[in-house]
């Protein structure tokens, strides 16, 4: 078990959005599963709180009753070598109703928001060459989705 991980407060669907994750991410498993006991909250045997791998990364899931949505003060990160891999991220994560934000976030079906981030973002934004930087910022903050290709010839010039 990872030393810290996200902790993810759903209302009552909180196994759906596991299974949903679940099918989006290639490397990804259910570590655990805990119902809800007899005298615990809600109904006896539903789902409770469980764990669930996605890329290595541990993120915890419950189904918490109302009152506390997500908000874009908090996001998971999927970082992208390709453009293929931010295509599928970003189409899969929309699916069912999510919305497109801007600058490479979404906010999925359930509320969760997103960034489906290339890689060389990080490496273009602290290029030496601050212009260099500068034209690939100004880039990604015209852009919802993000496009490798147009932030690379825009940080070139």
């Amino acid at each position: 078990m990872q030393k810290v991980s996200p902790f993810l407060w759903f209302d009552n669907n909180a196994e759906e959005a596991m299974n949903f994750y679940l099918s989006i991410f290639e490397d990804s498993k259910v570590v655990r599963v805990a119902q809800v006991p007899p005298g615990g909250p809600g109904t006896e045997g539903s789902f409770l709180v469980a764990t669930m791998e996605l890329e290595g990364q541990e993120i915890h899931l419950m189904n918490g009753g109302p009152g506390h949505p997500f908000t874009d003060a908090i996001s998971l990160t999927v970082n992208c070598y390709s453009q293929d891999e931010i295509d599928y991220y970003w189409n899969k994560l929309l699916e069912g109703g999510g919305k497109e934000i801007a600058c490479g976030w979404l906010k999925d079906k359930y509320g969760l928001h997103w960034q489906i981030t290339p890689l060389i973002m990080l490496q273009l934004l602290s290029d030496p060459d601050r212009a260099k930087a500068g034209r690939a910022m100004q880039a990604m903050m015209k852009m919802v989705k993000l496009d490798i290709a147009a932030l690379k010839a825009a940080a070139e010039g």
